[in-house]
């Protein structure tokens, strides 16, 4: 399977990699999958790149197909290679709803990426807190304090797209603390932001 990746055919283009994901999840060919894990995991950067580029377009096809492999992503948030962190957190964002247990374990390591990650990887984690939260009282107590202080602190441009992510968690016992969080920073967004906001509220009402 490596040498199906982009970098192997010298391609400076993401299509080969989203046609092995597509090959992989039509064939459920687990060993080519583990291939690709363990190429995600290894020294060469290139290859690994390529190879979480393969794995969270799988998961976006069948996140069955990846959902074994959480404790694998959790590991590599802590890579120094940007593209890695962010793309765990990515591929963990596609099966947090399937494997909540697995991740909590590891909800230290979440927060970390959540409160110092690159954009990208911090999008990813408020998807997976809010997923977390979402499938365990237990875990929406630990949790939802967090994503209630994101909202109150984060920039005010990321605050809709952020809040979109949460709803997910929302619930007729939380979305008034949800919803007094945001209201609390509208004054610092822009009209198109605020546009954004309207109408995500707006879909609460049915809560």
């Amino acid at each position: 399977m490596i040498e199906k990746l982009a970098s192997q055919l010298n391609r400076r283009d993401e299509e080969p990699n989203i046609e092995l994901a597509k090959e992989l999840a039509q064939t459920k060919n687990i060993e080519g999958i583990t291939e690709i894990v363990n190429g995600f995991k290894g020294k060469n950067k290139a290859i690994a790149n390529d190879c979480i580029k393969v794995l969270y377009e799988l998961g976006e096809i069948n996140p069955n197909l990846i959902k074994d492999y959480a404790t694998d992503f959790i590991e590599m948030l802590s890579s120094k290679n940007n593209r890695i962190v962010w793309g765990s957190m990515t591929a963990l964002a596609i099966i947090a709803d399937l494997v909540p247990d697995v991740i909590f374990k590891e909800i230290d390591k979440i927060e970390h990426v959540f409160k110092n990650g690159s954009v990208i990887a911090v999008d990813n984690s408020v998807t997976v807190l809010a997923k977390i939260a979402s499938s365990n009282k237990k875990y929406e107590k630990v949790i939802f304090p967090l994503l209630i202080n994101h909202i109150k602190t984060t920039r005010a441009k990321e605050i809709p797209q952020h809040a979109q992510r949460m709803l997910v968690c929302i619930n007729k016992e939380n979305v008034n603390d949800f919803l007094e969080a945001i209201e609390s920073r509208k004054n610092e967004m822009t009209a198109s932001q605020l546009s954004r906001i309207k109408k995500l509220e707006k879909s609460l009402n049915t809560l």
